[in-house]
């Protein structure tokens, strides 16, 4: 999420989708008409609460859910819900505050609840707020991409990724690690207040400079071929790009709500999924689909790697500067499995890591620490 300071005003211009397999627009505007009044997803909004005497906040609408009789708008819980503050009923406008000289603009929906953070189980940083009728897109359309599949894949190490924020416009990336930890930084206000960690598990990861800045939280990451659903974007640094599963926001969000959610898109059906260990998935009630396509990292490689990582999980989160790890592939080979350790670059020291654990090789990434986008 961004902030800026009061009276700061956005320009647009016009975006422009490829159709097909979805690769960077020619024409789109890398941001632009995603800070305007804007009928679809991937475009600036946010809690209209969300702001303090110097700044105002934003984020990412990101996508449309359906419950079977509402709609609901998704972003995340720092972007909709204030970081746990909001309660039901609280206004979110489209564009958000930051880009509306931080003035109400059109009210679109209101917040209806939030995955908690503090709770171990929970894992995801995400919210929804109930669509008012007519104020956008019910057809679930994203910026720059088009309808999304409604049917839900599994994030794979090496599935080519896209997705449409408020700041960055359409990217493209490619998932470099899955099954982290993370370590995640927030602020309680806008603009201010107390700073405090949320430790995180099961996520994706994107290492990439131009994927994803500030802003863009909430953001629906999807396949690039398929557009279907694969992780909702919350956070990141400089050269590293998070995202929740898309299996486990519907989850939660479901279990918060009371009735199950599904993404609002385009076809539907498919095989049962499998988790990475191949086993039947616990989440299955909430996906439609199959695995991701095109996966680099073979399925084995990443099971073997994964329970090496189970086994040295906490001893590396618990390495001082580690904020993250996760099963990734070597720098030299795709195919080749890695335990990939995230490193704060900004703390003190640098710790050593053996060049593999148990077999496995271990890839070490220097970042800044992650923050709530």
């Amino acid at each position: 999420m961004v902030r800026l300071r009061h009276g700061l005003v956005a320009f647009a211009i016009l975006a422009f989708l490829i159709s097909g397999t979805l690769l960077a627009p020619s024409f789109a505007d890398g941001g632009a008409n995603h800070r305007v009044r804007n009928q679809h997803f991937g475009v600036s909004g946010g809690n209209v609460l969300d702001a303090s005497r110097a700044f105002c906040c934003s984020g990412t609408l990101g996508a449309l859910l359906t419950d079977g009789t509402n709609q609901y708008i998704l972003s995340n819980n720092h972007v909709l819900g204030r970081s746990d503050q909001a309660v039901a009923g609280e206004d979110v406008s489209q564009p958000g505050l930051i880009d509306s000289g931080c003035r109400v603009a059109t009210v679109v929906g209101d917040f209806t609840t939030a995955a908690p953070f503090g709770a171990t189980s929970t894992n995801v940083d995400a919210a929804i707020a109930q669509l008012r009728p007519g104020t956008m897109d019910s057809t679930g359309f994203i910026e720059d991409i088009g309808v999304p599949s409604s049917a839900v894949v599994l994030p794979s190490v090496g599935l080519s990724v896209a997705k449409s924020g408020r700041t960055t416009g359409f990217t493209t990336g490619t998932i470099s690690a899955i099954n982290a930890s993370v370590t995640v930084q927030y602020q309680r206000g806008c603009g201010g207040g107390k700073k405090f960690n949320v430790s995180f598990s099961n996520q994706v990861v994107i290492n990439s400079s131009t994927f994803s800045a500030g802003g863009d939280s909430g953001s629906l990451i999807v396949s690039n071929s398929g557009k279907n659903p694969v992780a909702l974007l919350f956070a990141g640094s400089s050269t590293t790009t998070i995202g929740n599963p898309a299996t486990l926001v519907l989850q939660r969000l479901s279990l918060m709500l009371g009735r199950s959610l599904s993404f609002v898109g385009s076809g539907g059906g498919g095989s049962s999924p499998t988790t990475q260990t191949g086993k039947k998935n616990e989440l299955e009630p909430f996906m439609r689909g199959h695995r991701g396509v095109i996966p680099q990292l073979p399925e084995q490689a990443a099971d073997r790697a994964s329970g090496v990582l189970e086994l040295h999980r906490a001893n590396l989160m618990a390495t001082p500067g580690v904020i993250g790890a996760g099963v990734g592939a070597t720098s030299e080979n795709d195919i080749e499995p890695a335990i990939v350790v995230y490193v704060d670059r900004t703390a003190p020291g640098r710790p050593q890591f053996a060049p593999a654990l148990d077999g496995v090789a271990v890839r070490v990434v220097y970042t800044d620490p992650f923050v709530a986008f």
